[in-house]
């Protein structure tokens, strides 16, 4: 890899990347504390480099009491002490572009923490004042305002809003500690405008943006309609494993995607394009639609948007190929590059979804060689290329918002540190000898980056192998797939010189002509046995 040249004939990177995935606290930890950081990142930087990805995307590392691990931000233009300071931002950002490896920073506008400089004046400032305006500040219903202003729900359960002592209610989507922001305030987008300023300064190539769909909400602040009788589902959040994108009825969302929140991108694509031609943002935007999707990656909006159908579908040859066939209609007519996800911090490790042991493992490598085949950009989550699997995390050891709201066990078993070397936790992630923040399993020394380096049939091989190939014909192939056949066992297709089968059935199937020149897994007899993925030249 060779640095970013920022005098090269404009190129959009991003449209053919593969991202990388970190979750700070569970990366590196460099100082012995037992949560990762940035110094912990930088040291590791040349393992992403070898590994084949293009870029790094780091999920928030600012000043911020970490009630939802860095998403609660208290300031937008500074590091929390816990992962370094300002100085390791501007060492890592430069050692990454040294590698030639580019750097995606989140950032998170729909909501502050509580803990905010803005929230803890609103709150002094008291009712009516232009410092509560910042917010979502409303009265309470009934005779004595004890009821919430309307019936949402928070995405970590319960009710949507909490009552401050002075009898006006306030609202959050997520925790109590992350007051949602009133974007119809001048204020607030002057504000983010400067914070992404602020990073395009330092250097960074791009942002993901948090909740990307929620910054506005209806402006009655109606109460959401539901089916009698049920709870509305985790809004605006993962939806379940197995929840189709594209079959569920649509719901009632008067606090998500709302028509208002696109002129605020168009505002910060102007701001990227006044940094240079290779900066880019990436929404986190759970909609309900593919089309709903792509209307945040019109040409005057953002660059990219995550593709959760991907990450939703089935294990199932039909599904994949509705999603692939769904996406690429979506984003066609706005000229956007499509994004293919299987994990992330927030969902449930894929190898466990596709039914976890040396099944769910085959499938996980299955499905990411045919993600990894396809048009766009690929994101890859932490770990992931070590095979790792949910992790069943002891209750006393949860540490994520949502288990101390609905007692369901949340998202930590995900966001376990990942394994590096030894024998014995933590398995080189520090340089001490004590577990880290969530504590790792015993039985991971065959997972480690030091097991499987070299090691011949292993996740990491396979996935160093994958992305390899890859770069043999992402950039050059054509944005054209052409689906081959419609067996409801196999999903094959042809994408430029290559030609992709996946095996989602119970039997061997044949391959079909062409030399094999990167596999999931063995190939015994020449056929492609099930949980199997191949391509061909």
């Amino acid at each position: 890899m060779t640095p970013p040249d920022p005098t090269a004939e404009h190129h959009q990177w991003w449209r053919d990347a593969v991202v990388y995935q970190v979750y700070v606290r569970s990366f590196a930890d460099s100082d012995g504390d037992g949560i990762g950081d940035l110094p912990g990142i930088t040291s590791r930087l040349p393992y992403l480099r070898d590994l084949g990805v293009d870029a790094v995307w780091i999920t928030p590392f600012y000043t911020s009491p970490q009630h939802d691990h860095g998403y609660d931000v208290a300031d937008y233009r500074d590091v929390d002490p816990l992962f370094g300071s300002l100085a390791d931002a501007d060492e890592l950002l430069g050692r990454a572009h040294e590698l030639g490896l580019r750097v995606i920073v989140d950032l998170v506008p729909n909501h502050t923490s509580s803990e905010h400089a803005w929230f803890r004046a609103a709150v002094a400032a008291g009712p009516g004042s232009p410092e509560r305006a910042r917010y979502l500040f409303r009265a309470g219903r009934g005779p004595d305002g004890s009821e919430p202003p309307n019936n949402w729900l928070s995405v970590f359960g319960g009710p949507a809003w909490t009552r401050l002592p002075d009898g006006e209610w306030y609202l959050h989507l997520f925790d109590a500690t992350q007051p949602d922001l009133d974007w119809r305030n001048p204020e607030v987008p002057a504000m983010f405008e400067e914070v992404l300023r602020f990073w395009l300064d330092r250097g960074v190539d791009g942002f993901r943006i948090d909740v990307a769909h929620g910054l506005f909400k209806e402006e009655t602040l109606r109460d959401q309609v539901r089916p009698a009788g049920e709870t509305a589902p985790a809004p605006g959040s993962a939806p379940a494993p197995g929840d189709s994108m594209v079959a569920r009825t649509l719901a009632d969302e008067p606090m998500w995607d709302q028509p208002e929140v696109h002129e605020i991108y168009r505002s910060w694509h102007r701001i990227l394009d006044e940094a240079g031609p290779d900066k880019m943002a990436v929404a986190e935007a759970w909609t309900q639609t593919p089309e709903s999707m792509a209307r945040f990656v019109r040409p005057d909006e953002l660059d990219q948007a995550f593709n959760f159908s991907w990450l939703l579908a089935d294990w199932s040859a039909e599904a994949f190929r509705d999603v692939i066939t769904g996406t690429l209609e979506a984003v066609a007519p706005v000229g956007a590059a499509p994004t293919w996800v299987l994990s992330n911090h927030d969902v449930v490790r894929h190898p466990t979804r596709y039914g976890g042991g040396a099944q769910g493992l085959a499938r996980a490598r299955a499905a990411t060689l045919t993600m990894l085949a396809l048009p766009g950009s690929s994101y890859v989550y932490q770990g992931e290329e070590l095979g790792l699997a949910q992790v069943d995390v002891a209750p006393e050891h949860r540490q994520d918002p949502s288990w101390f709201r609905t007692g369901e066990p949340g998202r930590d078993g995900c966001r376990v540190p990942i394994p590096w070397s030894g024998a014995e936790p933590p398995f080189g992630f520090g340089p001490g000898p004590d577990q880290p923040w969530i504590p790792q399993p015993a039985g991971w020394s065959a997972l480690t980056v030091e097991a499987q380096t070299r090691a011949e049939g292993s996740t990491l091989e396979f996935y160093r192998a994958a992305l390899a190939a890859r770069r043999t014909f992402a950039a050059t192939a054509g944005e054209d797939v052409e689906m081959i056949g419609d067996d409801e066992a196999v999903l094959a297709f042809r994408r430029g010189p290559v030609t992709v089968v996946l095996n989602c059935g119970t039997a061997p199937a044949a391959l079909p002509p062409g030399d094999v020149f990167a596999a999931s897994g063995d190939l015994p007899g020449g056929v492609l046995p099930p949980d199997t993925a191949v391509w061909l030249r």
